[in-house]
């Protein structure tokens, strides 16, 4: 049986829900991991990113070209606006 692994890193909220739902409508199984900590308030999270994407090894390319583009779509729109 294979393991999950940790396949992304995640940059924040957003990004981990846009990310989630996509993965779940292609039917991709994946766990969000979050690295929010309540006994330090966030600190991890502020170093270290919103959390990772644990999935199956041979989804890694396909979760990595997903959150590849996500990241490029809000960046042009970031772009569009200012």
């Amino acid at each position: 049986m294979e393991k999950l692994k940790r396949v992304v890193v995640l940059e924040n909220a957003i990004q981990a829900q846009l990310l989630d739902s996509i993965l779940t409508e292609r039917n991709i199984p994946h766990v969000m991991v979050s690295y929010r900590d309540s006994a330090y308030d966030g600190i991890y999270q502020l170093r270290r990113g919103w959390g990772h994407v644990e999935a199956l090894e041979r989804y890694r390319e396909e979760i990595a070209t997903i959150l590849e583009d996500l990241s490029r779509e809000f960046h042009e729109e970031q772009g569009q606006t200012q």
